[in-house]
C-alpha cells in the first residue's frame, strides 16, 4: 500500500509560486516568497519558480490583473507546472476562474497549510482538527453536489486523515462538521481533565509559543530529557505535547509544546484547533521562542502577539528566548533586543549555549509563584493540611506533638491564608 508521499513523487507536482505584495505589509516581498517556498516543500511539492504582483493592481473576478494571468499560463507551460499557488487567500469564485483560464489546479495559502498539518496529524485529535478545518474549508468550494474534491488544488487542502470522507455532497459535508465540532467539544473536556489532573501535583504551567520553526520542539527536548519529533521544516509539531522540565532546588514544572504560529493563521485552523491552543489559556507563563538568526525575527515575533491577542492570552507573563545563537554570525542585535523585549534569554538548544541562564530564569519564576515555605499546622487544622497537600508540592511532613511540621512549596494565591502558620524555614 502506497504512502501520500509516495503518491505525490508519482504525480510529480510542480508548484509555480504567485506571492501578492503589498505595501502595508512589513514583510518584503522577497520574504513573502521564501517563506510560501517553504511551505511548499513542507507539503512535499516542488517550486518551480516564483512571480510577484502588486496588490494595488487587481481583477476581483481573479484576484490578479488579467495581464498577470495571461504571464502566469505561459509560465505553466514553460515549467511544466501541474499547480499555481497563491500566497493571499482566494475566494471559492476567484479559485475557479484561474483553474479555468490557467488550465491547471490553483490553491492558496490556506489550503496548502491545511495540506501540511493533514500529513502532520498523528494523533486522533489532531485528525478530527485537520479533518472539521478541510471540510470547513472546501464546503463553499464545491461546484455541485457529487462533485469530486480530489480534485481541488491538484489535492491541496484535501488529503490526509479525511481525505475519504471528502467525497460528500454539501449535505452530508454539513452533517459531518457538525459531528466533527460534537466530538471535538469532548475532547476539549478530555484535555481539561488532563490538565487539571496534571495541574493538581504541579502549579507550575508553561507552554512553548513561537513562529513556526523557531526551535521550540528541539527546545523541549533539551530541557526534558525527552525525544519529541523535532525537524527544521514548517509545521513539524502539529499534536501537543506535555512533560516535566526538573529544575534545581527541588522545582518541578510542567512545559507544553504548542503548534507553531504563522502569520495570518488560517481561520479554520484557529477554530478547528481551539482545545489544542487552550494548552496556551492554561499556562501561567508562555516562553515565546524566537529564531535570532531569522532575518525576520521581530516580524515574526508580531505575528505571534496578534495570534495570541486573537487567543486572548496576550496578557499571560511572557519570556522570550531568542534561540539558534550557533546559527547567528552577527550578534550585534542581542544587545538590542535585550532591551526591546523583556526579559528575554538568549540560547543556542542545539550546542547548548544559554541553557544555564534559561533554567536559571525557569527556577526564579516557579520560586516567585510558588514559594518555598515551612509551616507548622496543628493536627485540628484538617482543612489546612489538605490544602497544602492539593495545592502545594510537599517535601516534608513531620509531626511535632499536636502539630505538623510541613515543608513544602505552596501556590502564592494560598499564601496568606497560611501566614499564621508559617515558622523560621528549616530547609535542607
Amino acid at each position: 500500500m502506497h504512502t501520500l508521499r509516495q503518491e505525490r513523487q508519482q504525480r510529480n507536482d510542480r508548484a509555480l509560486l504567485v506571492v501578492i505584495r503589498d505595501r502595508g505589509c512589513p514583510t518584503s516581498s522577497a520574504h513573502q516568497l521564501e517563506e510560501l517556498r517553504q511551505l511548499v516543500v513542507s507539503a512535499g511539492l516542488a517550486a518551480v519558480h516564483g512571480i510577484e504582483q502588486d496588490c494595488r493592481q487587481y481583477d476581483p473576478a481573479f484576484f490578479i490583473t488579467t495581464g498577470k494571468v495571461a504571464q502566469i499560463k505561459e509560465l505553466v507551460h514553460l515549467h511544466n507546472a501541474t499547480l499555481v499557488i497563491f500566497n493571499r487567500d482566494l475566494t471559492p469564485a476567484q479559485q475557479r476562474n484561474l483553474e479555468d483560464e490557467l488550465e491547471t489546479a490553483v490553491a492558496d495559502r490556506t489550503g496548502l497549510i491545511l495540506d501540511i498539518f493533514a500529513q502532520r496529524a498523528r494523533s486522533r485529535e489532531g485528525k478530527l482538527q485537520v479533518e472539521l478545518a478541510q471540510l470547513q474549508y472546501l464546503l463553499p468550494r464545491l461546484k455541485g453536489a457529487g462533485h469530486q474534491l480530489s480534485r481541488l488544488g491538484g489535492g491541496i487542502g484535501t488529503r490526509g486523515p479525511g481525505e475519504t470522507k471528502l467525497e460528500l455532497d454539501r449535505r452530508k459535508i454539513r452533517q459531518r462538521i457538525q459531528r466533527l465540532q460534537g466530538l471535538l467539544q469532548q475532547v476539549a473536556k478530555t484535555r481539561h481533565l488532563q490538565r487539571s489532573e496534571r495541574l493538581r501535583h504541579s502549579r507550575h504551567a508553561t507552554a512553548l509559543v513561537g513562529y513556526t520553526n523557531a526551535g521550540k520542539s528541539t527546545l523541549l527536548n533539551v530541557l526534558a530529557g525527552a525525544s519529541i519529533l523535532a525537524e527544521d521544516r514548517l509545521f513539524s509539531t502539529l499534536d501537543p505535547t506535555t512533560r516535566r522540565v526538573h529544575l534545581s532546588g527541588g522545582i518541578e514544572i510542567l512545559m507544553s509544546d504548542t503548534v507553531g504560529f504563522i502569520e495570518h493563521l488560517p481561520r479554520q485552523l484557529m477554530a478547528a484547533f481551539k482545545a489544542t491552543l487552550e494548552e496556551v489559556l492554561e499556562a501561567e507563563l508562555l516562553v515565546h521562542v524566537v529564531d535570532a538568526a531569522d532575518g525576520l525575527a521581530e516580524e515574526h515575533i508580531a505575528a505571534v502577539h496578534t495570534v495570541l491577542d486573537e487567543l486572548g492570552a496576550r496578557s499571560r507573563e511572557m519570556l522570550y528566548v531568542f534561540n539558534k545563537l550557533d546559527a547567528l554570525a552577527d550578534r550585534t542585535m542581542l544587545r538590542y533586543w535585550e532591551r526591546k523585549f523583556r526579559p528575554s534569554v538568549f540560547i543556542s538548544a542545539r550546542t547548548g549555549e544559554g541553557m544555564e541562564q534559561l533554567r536559571g530564569y525557569l527556577s526564579r519564576w516557579a520560586d516567585r509563584i510558588a514559594p518555598r515555605l515551612c509551616l507548622r499546622i496543628p493536627q485540628s487544622e484538617h482543612r489546612v493540611l489538605e490544602l497544602v497537600a492539593k495545592q502545594g508540592t510537599v517535601f516534608s511532613r513531620i509531626p511535632d506533638g499536636v502539630a505538623v511540621v510541613v515543608q513544602a512549596r505552596i501556590d502564592r494565591r494560598f499564601i496568606h491564608a497560611l501566614r499564621r502558620f508559617q515558622v523560621p524555614d528549616v530547609w535542607t
